[in-house]
């Protein structure tokens, strides 16, 4: 899951200042379950950017909506009524939905309501935590299932460094130590051999660095705008 936040209220209203009419685009799925982006959401912000344009002497006019998936476009094609409709766009789904909202529409201005944090899993209601940084190559049958690179904040593939204590990062003492993490998993597992494997320095040319990636089947068809994959 994408784990997103709300950009203060200020900076929103910053950005939207010049438009009277404003679309709001929700998403159905991470933003949603990560109480950021959602139907629920998308109401709140739109009735306290009215309030405070009000206040402002400024109203503002606004129409909501939300979409199963703003990262895919059979769901975001549909909108082309309300935002042609609209003065400007504003999408509380992550900066893929953002980015692809202002592809399919690029008539349109479309500003980002979220800041995109981390790709991460459901700890306790409303607590989320980082699990994956979409590095490309993944080791998680190497480390019990527990990631180094997402999870050690040195990112390191061989073990903990000398600075843990108490089971804890020395980076950050509330986190847990990585490594220790991955010991415990593969001893409760049986397979603390699989702790002599050098794992060697990480491949960045596959990961979040050099381009933009992308992953394309052997069956799937050109994409539908040229240029645009």
């Amino acid at each position: 899951m994408i784990v997103a936040e709300r950009k203060p209220l200020d900076q929103i209203l910053a950005m939207l200042e010049p438009y009277r009419r404003v679309l709001l685009v929700g998403c159905g799925t991470c933003t949603a379950v990560c109480l950021a982006g959602g139907e629920r959401e998308v109401a709140l912000l739109a009735a306290a950017l009215r309030l405070a344009r009000q206040a402002r002497g400024q109203p503002l006019e606004t129409a909501e909506v939300t979409v199963q998936r703003q990262c895919d476009r059979e769901f975001v094609s549909p909108l082309a009524a309300p935002v042609a409709e609209a003065d400007a766009v504003c999408s509380t789904a992550c900066g893929c939905g953002v980015q692809l909202l202002a592809e399919v529409f690029p008539d349109r201005r479309v500003f980002p309501a979220l800041d995109t944090r981390f790709m991460g899993v459901t700890v306790e209601p409303g607590w989320w935590a980082e699990r994956c940084r979409g590095c490309g190559e993944c080791i998680l049958d190497r480390t019990g299932g527990i990631c180094p690179v997402a999870r050690c904040s040195k990112g390191l593939m061989n073990g903990p460094c000398g600075g843990y204590r108490d089971g804890k990062c020395e980076v950050d003492p509330q986190v847990d130590c990585a490594w220790l993490l991955i010991y415990e998993r593969l001893k409760a597992l049986g397979r603390l051999d699989a702790m002599g494997t050098y794992n060697p320095p990480k491949d960045w040319s596959v990961a979040f660095v050099g381009k933009p990636r992308r992953v394309v089947r052997e069956d799937a068809k050109p994409p539908v705008v040229e240029g645009k994959v």
